[in-house]
């Protein structure tokens, strides 16, 4: 048996400059954090020669009677269904799926279901990834297996979690920088986030088409909110190595106001009243997390102000997420070879010398 956990992100700016249209030409950059809201994936192995995935998220189970059967059908399981056939390694499992979160709010839940399935596939056929691999192939297999507009970011927060700047170049590649401003930044950092639910759950693959087609077409409103976004994540890195965290606040609400810029759906009257009344009450920036329309807000609040945001957010009826920052990205949690005689599990053991007693 095999079980894996993947988190999901919260994206602090340079969101939108991810997507194929607009990194291919300028290059794009993205400050995001891994959280501990996590994707779930249980593997056990299967005596016959079918395949089954059961989502307990969106109370799917499908089976299939052998790999060569496997189709991927608009059922909600195409994700999984797309890894599968992309290893393109025969195997009679049992999938288990479960998240944390609600799907389709914002914090790349997608991208953790397919860099979880695909980090708990290649462990059981002993196909090793790297956490880049892991993250360009399951970004592969979202944009040009399943043809959905998607950007790279969520991939690669999944994959390698911590607090990262990521800039994705020109010629495809990427670099991941790890942003350590130390333990007491790091802790003020977190104790000022906060996080509230819209009570929107959507997918944002609509609003990402429509950004990369205006960036195609070079308009230029759009295009000119997407540099200045860039930059703004720039500065968002270099306020958080200098451990300037108003600085950061004050670019988090730049970044939002620029982000509205790319498209008219990115807000509505309803977060853009929810946003002004958390400022109104002591929060010093903030953003719709993903692509935009909905899912969570998230906020910078520094904690003597926070009990009159939460009270003000709760009076709008809605609810807060506490959360902490994910170091560990996609990992495997178990793998155990005798809970279900799988020879393919555990096929290496650490063995840990025990001191005797005198």
């Amino acid at each position: 048996m095999l079980i894996v956990r993947s988190p999901v992100r919260i994206s602090f700016g340079g969101g939108g400059t991810d997507l194929p249209a607009y990194y291919q030409q300028y290059g794009g950059a993205v400050l995001s954090t891994a959280i501990n809201k996590y994707f779930y994936t249980v593997l056990g192995t299967r005596s016959d020669q079918s395949i089954q995935i059961i989502s307990s998220d969106l109370r799917i189970c499908e089976a299939w009677s052998d790999f060569a059967s496997l189709q991927m059908q608009e059922s909600g399981l195409e994700i999984p269904v797309a890894v599968l056939k992309n290893l393109d390694r025969e195997v009679c499992v049992d999938l288990f799926l479960a998240s944390e979160i609600p799907p389709g709010t914002g914090l790349g839940s997608s991208a953790s279901v397919c860099v979880n399935v695909l980090k708990t596939l290649s462990s059981y056929v002993h196909m090793p990834l790297s956490k880049h691999e892991l993250a360009e192939r399951a970004f592969h297999i979202a944009r040009n297996v399943l043809h959905h507009h998607v950007g790279k970011q969520d991939e690669y927060a999944a994959a390698f979690g911590g607090l990262n700047f990521i800039e994705f170049l020109p010629d495809g590649s990427s670099q991941v920088q790890p942003i350590d401003p130390g333990p007491t930044v790091m802790t003020e950092l977190q104790n000022s986030l906060m996080l509230f639910f819209t009570g929107a759950a959507h997918h944002s693959w609509n609003i990402l088409a429509e950004q990369e087609k205006s960036t195609e077409q070079g308009s230029r409103k759009p295009l000119d909110a997407l540099h200045e976004i860039k930059a703004l994540a720039y500065r968002m890195r270099n306020a958080l190595q200098a451990g300037e965290l108003r600085e950061f606040a004050a670019m988090l609400d730049e970044s939002w106001r620029a982000k509205k810029k790319v498209s008219p759906r990115i807000s509505t009257s309803r977060i853009d009243t929810l946003y002004e009344v958390a400022r109104h009450n002591g929060a010093l920036g903030g953003k719709i997390t993903g692509a935009g329309g909905g899912g969570f807000l998230l906020l910078f609040c520094e904690p003597p102000r926070q009990e009159d945001v939460r009270a003000a957010m709760a009076s709008e009826g809605l609810k807060e997420m506490t959360f902490h920052f994910d170091f560990q990205g996609a990992q495997v949690l178990v793998n155990d070879p005798f809970i279900d005689n799988d020879e393919h599990s555990a096929s290496r053991w650490t063995f840990i010398p025990v001191a005797s007693s005198a």
